[in-house]
């Protein structure tokens, strides 16, 4: 997927907040979320890093990750950070905003990678498509 630098550094994070309703700058990277989450081992950044990298506007390296589209949202990283930050809800903004800049809310498991399938937990799909397949 192909961002605009000025798109990025503008429009994302201002979005990200209003969807997700929580702000990525209240990390303090204590790495909580990454050590509680069930699915790390699946994953090609952790928790912490997605929130380090919205910190310092690299959205690109977020949007390709695979991470975004692998968050079970069981929520565990939520009730472990220190700082109220909502990582499920983030991750949520950060599916929606891949959908749109795709141009649809629509997800299709063929546009997904095999790999993905074979190692991503269930839910995640079954949440994701019953959100995005309407």
């Amino acid at each position: 997927m192909k961002l605009s630098v000025e798109k990025l550094r503008s429009d994302y994070l201002k979005e990200l907040t209003n969807i997700s309703e929580q702000k990525p700058s209240e990390c303090m990277q204590c790495a909580k979320c990454s050590a509680g989450c069930p699915v790390t081992r699946a994953m090609d950044l952790l928790p912490h890093q997605v929130l380090r990298y919205l910190q310092l506007g690299m959205y690109d390296k977020v949007f390709q990750s695979k991470t975004i589209w692998i968050c079970a949202s069981c929520f565990t990283c939520a009730s472990r950070c220190p700082r109220d930050v909502d990582l499920t809800k983030l991750m949520e903004g950060l599916r929606v905003l891949a959908l749109r800049e795709k141009g649809g809310n629509k997800l299709r498991p063929e546009e997904l990678p095999v790999d993905m399938l074979k190692e991503a937990p269930q839910q995640a799909f079954v949440s994701s498509f019953r959100k995005y397949s309407k």
